[in-house]
């Protein structure tokens, strides 16, 4: 750990730069510290460092003293035949490549308040280790880093995106089917609703859209929840089209013990998302073109606002009576579909078309809408982080769990902030 707190100096030249020398007294200007390497070999790639007259490109490598060189083995590497600098806090002997060539050497020294502030953080027990030092930084500087934070969201769901499509032959409507499906499942049974779109091509549902009970008949009986027997007249009915229409298209159903009802509102059961699903696909065409066209919040909750059939008003399972009830989608609902299917798309599209103006669609779609809730936003507003929208609330989630969670302080931009600041602690 104190190596990688060394390595993050370096990266970020928190280090005196003026007068350096070598070990062996040859003057050092850094003309480019290189970029860091998250694969084997060498700490930092493309550095370019003047070393006494002479200008040297190539890697640098970083360790707590000179013998951590033999210790790894480097000496025998020829992939680091290529470090041009050795970078070390203690200097206690000289190193040298595989060819037997010395490697000049630079001692560097850690800040005090850098080496204190990183001690806190490590020993930290709070929600997010830099929680005593948050109210050092400016509304400014988070919302800057908001910004970056909510860039890497989108493009960490653009790289799920974009291989879905080039498994789909690049048909976007169908990808687009696949994630959309997912997220109706609301976390919980995202996955089997995900194996459900992936059992169901969504051209055997187009053959039938204008049909709501085959729709239905498809989408419940891919979901395993068409076997056994009961009176009830309607499932007997689906289950009776299903067997017709697996046969024709040679599907296979999911397990039906893969969805979870427990601890949940019957509004939120399987069976409702499902039906509402189902309304969706019936009453929608080329979804995914239109959801790119409009950048109207008002629209796209329309295109998503739907109810059941008749059947599902008064059953929130099949073969048990409820009092009759209209199960429309939900605004904070439609929303979170918003927010994790099309935003994301709408950003996967532009990168992968070039075309900016759907990329800024894509941000002022998370600045229209009302900012999630959820323990860990309310967690963020106990800190004094307010979120003013799901823009805000998307890069608070993307911080928290990609790197409070993952304790990775010393990538962070805000744990940069932090730890390069001069101020007291």
């Amino acid at each position: 750990m104190k190596e990688n707190l060394l390595q993050y100096v370096w990266q970020y030249g928190l280090f005196a730069m003026e007068s350096l020398k070598t070990t062996t007294g040859e003057a050092v200007e850094i003309i480019d510290r290189g970029k860091k390497n998250t694969d084997a070999g060498p700490d930092f790639f493309n550095a370019k460092i003047k070393i006494g007259k002479t200008l040297w490109a190539g890697n640098v490598e970083i360790h707590l003293t000179s013998a951590d060189w033999n210790r790894h083995n480097h000496h025998k590497d020829k992939s680091y035949n290529s470090v041009i600098l050795h970078v070390v806090e203690k200097a206690n002997r000289p190193v040298y490549r595989q060819t037997g060539e010395e490697i000049p050497q630079l001692e560097i020294a850690i800040r005090e308040e850098i080496r204190e502030r990183h001690k806190v953080l490590l020993s930290s027990g709070e929600w997010i280790r830099c929680e005593s030092f948050w109210k050092q930084l400016s509304p400014e500087c988070i919302k800057l880093h908001l910004h970056q934070l909510l860039n890497e969201r989108f493009m960490r769901k653009t790289d799920a995106i974009l291989m879905h499509l080039t498994q789909n032959n690049n048909n976007w409507e169908e990808t687009f089917y696949v994630f959309l499906t997912r997220n109706f499942g609301m976390n919980i049974n995202s996955l089997p609703f995900e194996m459900l779109a992936k059992s169901l091509p969504l051209a055997c549902l187009g053959k039938h859209k204008d049909n709501l009970a085959q729709i239905e008949a498809l989408l419940f009986g891919q979901a395993g929840l068409l076997s056994g027997e009961t009176n009830d007249e309607y499932f007997r009915f689906l289950q009776k089209e299903y067997l017709f229409l697996r046969q024709k298209f040679s599907l296979s159903p999911i397990d039906s013990s893969l969805w979870k009802f427990a601890k949940m509102r019957p509004v939120n059961f399987p069976t409702i998302r499902i039906a509402q699903f189902a309304m969706l696909i019936h009453r929608s065409s080329k979804l995914f073109s239109r959801l790119m066209e409009t950048g109207d919040l008002t629209k796209l909750h329309h295109f998503f606002r739907y109810g059941t059939s008749a059947y599902w008003e008064n059953h929130y399972t099949f073969g048990e009576i409820s009092p009759k009830r209209k199960k429309v989608i939900g605004e904070e609902s439609i929303n979170i579909l918003l927010i994790n299917t099309v935003s994301p798309f709408l950003f996967a599209f532009s990168i992968k078309k070039d075309c900016p103006e759907i990329l800024e669609r894509a941000y002022s779609l998370l600045e229209k809408i009302a900012p999630e809730q959820n323990s860990i936003i309310e967690k963020w507003e106990q800190l004094g982080v307010n979120a003013e929208n799901a823009y805000d609330t998307q890069a608070l989630l993307e911080l928290k769990k990609q790197y409070c969670n993952e304790k990775k302080c010393l990538q962070c931009g805000i744990g940069y902030q932090l730890l390069s600041s001069r101020k007291s602690s």
